[in-house]
């Protein structure tokens, strides 16, 4: 309604002082409570342009709208307030009551991909806080770009070599004495995860001793045995050493294994993924490419580099001096090869806003450096840094919170609250209790704005009273359990209400925040920000319970306003359903 409003409002202009106004429905508003109307419109920018006061111009305006648009309309000083009929958002309500893809939009056959990347793990270690919030993220607009009718492919690179895999493998060789996922009954992913630990710890012991020695910790960090070591690994492995080859399959397979558990937990899934090691060549090749255009240049240790010092940048290392590569090695030949498979009209990178300055230069390098068209479908989704009360994360000082230890809280948690709140009446209690853990988190992460860092605090995500999933699934199962009852007596709403033409103020208020549904999903896509959805799904519960206590259902004597509420009630709750999974977060018919 508000596209349509600001097209007429366009045409109003355009007609009535020769105002050429792009559409844009950023000034049009819903109406405030206190004041009678549906939507309204400032009218002050216009007013300079128009030559008259906002009032003059207001009340032009409400009587072009009334005969295009048949409402009635109000002014206050320098704001229109449209009023349209009842049976406007009657009508609507009918029609979606029980439309289940109501807020979504069917993608085109001939829609070009929208292609996303996030979760990007590094086979040393376990997923943990700070992936669970780029997977949830990622999982969450790529859920949104679908609803908003886009083509989309999900995918994943996963960092499977490099020297940080590396440190793990020489830690396992040296410390491990054999142990495997199935002898510890650990898995895969901490089991490798341990051993980057263990190197680091190591490691470290052999700094000092240097340093004891009278090193300078610099050179100290550069002769310390272990990264010699490492170093030296990582160069047989890019020769094709058949024994560290052999290592490195059989260590990223445990890791494989319990990522895949991890992913399903969460309910991850992907396209396709790809692997550093299958595209870091191709990464070669266009830096090979990059030299012989003269774009990149050796450096006297004879690393590769591009110097970006006329984009406010400066000098990026594209191979190292030993021709090893680097992280934007195999980003240039990652996105080369998905170009091919996918020809994308955009590429979605999830990353922590860590590294903006990488993806600057991936989209410089390619893009113009070596002009390939689709270094300029690149977008850098960046986010911003999970915190906890004790600090930062560091992965290799094990002070990680691994996901499947916070998922496995989340859920014993709920449990506790359930069970103490008596919301466990239900036969899969098992399947509530995850519900609820899971939603709980996801919610918490996607409730803030992506840009923002942020707190976790598993206390407050479980809270059935505050802006959390559980407040917003209990809804869902309130509304449920109301729609059932009305079953069970034999009611037919949809059929009673069929005869209403009228609606009360507080059942219009509710009709009309259903109505935003779809213009909620298409914003969070525009501006990739599940919080949108988040926020909205939340403040309709609080709605909707509003209307709850203070709009009698089933003690409302006429059968057709009776219907109408239910009615009502059925589309709050398919919205939440729909609101929620795209945030990847289920809701319970029972609680």
């Amino acid at each position: 309604m508000k596209i349509k409003i600001a097209q007429t409002l366009s045409k109003a202009l355009h007609e009535l002082y020769q105002i050429d106004w792009q559409t844009d429905t950023s000034i049009i508003q819903n109406t405030k409570k206190e004041f009678e109307g549906d939507f309204t419109i400032v009218v002050f920018p216009f007013v300079k342009m128009a030559h008259k006061s906002p009032e003059m111009v207001a009340n032009e305006l409400g009587q072009y709208f009334t005969q295009k648009l048949h409402c009635s309309f109000n002014v206050v000083k320098g704001f229109l307030n449209l009023m349209f009929p009842d049976t406007l958002w009657l009508d609507f309500l009918r029609e979606n009551s029980r439309n289940l893809q109501f807020g979504y939009v069917k993608t085109a056959e001939n829609e070009p991909v929208t292609l996303i990347e996030f979760s990007s793990p590094n086979t040393n270690k376990p997923l943990h806080l700070g992936h669970i919030r780029n997977n949830l993220l990622g999982d969450s607009v790529s859920r949104i770009l679908s609803a908003c009718g886009k083509n989309v492919v999900k995918v994943n690179l996963v960092n499977d070599r490099g020297i940080h895999i590396c440190k793990s493998m020489l830690a396992w060789q040296k410390f491990g004495n054999g142990e495997t996922p199935e002898s510890s009954h650990t898995k895969g992913d901490h089991l490798v995860g341990k051993y980057y630990v263990e190197f680091d710890k190591h490691y470290k012991a052999q700094i000092k001793e240097l340093e004891e020695k009278g090193v300078s910790k610099e050179d100290a960090e550069k002769q310390a045995p272990l990264m010699v070591e490492a170093q030296d690994m990582l160069r047989r492995w890019e020769n094709n050493d058949p024994e560290v080859r052999a290592l490195w399959k059989r260590m990223n397979n445990w890791v494989y294994e319990g990522f895949d558990l991890t992913y399903k937990q969460l309910g991850i899934s992907f396209n396709k993924i790809y692997y550093e090691s299958q595209t870091y060549l191709l990464g070669k090749a266009l830096v090979d490419e990059g030299l012989k255009k003269g774009v990149f240049y050796h450096r006297n240790d004879q690393a590769v580099c591009v110097d970006l010092h006329d984009k406010g940048l400066d000098e990026k290392v594209l191979l190292r001096s030993d021709g090893t590569s680097v992280y934007m090695t195999q980003d240039l030949g990652t996105a080369q090869l998905r170009y091919e498979e996918f020809h994308p009209q955009k590429m979605i990178y999830v990353v922590g806003n860590e590294q903006n300055y990488h993806f600057d230069v991936l989209k410089i390098v390619l893009g113009e450096k070596l002009d390939k068209t689709f270094g300029k479908a690149i977008y850098h989704l960046s986010y911003g840094m999970v915190e906890l009360p004790n600090g930062k994360m560091k992965s290799r000082e094990g002070t990680v919170v691994d996901a499947d230890d916070l998922m496995e809280e989340m859920i014993f948690q709920a449990k506790e609250k359930t069970s103490e709140l008596g919301k466990n009446a239900v036969e899969n209690v098992n399947e509530l209790y995850e519900m609820i853990g899971l939603g709980a988190l996801k919610y918490f992460i996607l409730k803030v704005d992506p840009k923002k860092n942020m707190l976790f605090n598993p206390e407050e995500s479980i809270d059935f009273n505050g802006n959390t999933a559980p407040f917003i699934q209990y809804t869902h199962a309130r509304i449920k359990s109301l729609l059932r009852k009305a079953a069970d007596n034999g009611i037919d709403y949809a059929l009673d209400s069929a005869s209403v033409n009228s609606a009360e103020k507080s059942e219009k208020d509710l009709i009309k925040s259903l109505y935003e549904f779809p213009q909620v999903v298409q914003q969070a896509g525009d501006t990739m920000s599940p919080a949108l959805i988040a926020n909205y799904i939340f403040a309709l519960a609080q709605n909707f319970n509003s209307f709850y206590q203070e709009t009698p259902i089933f003690k409302e004597e006429d059968t057709g306003k009776r219907g109408l509420r239910l009615q009502i009630s059925e589309l709050t709750a398919l919205v939440i359903k729909n609101g929620m999974s795209l945030l990847g977060i289920g809701v319970p018919e029972k609680m």
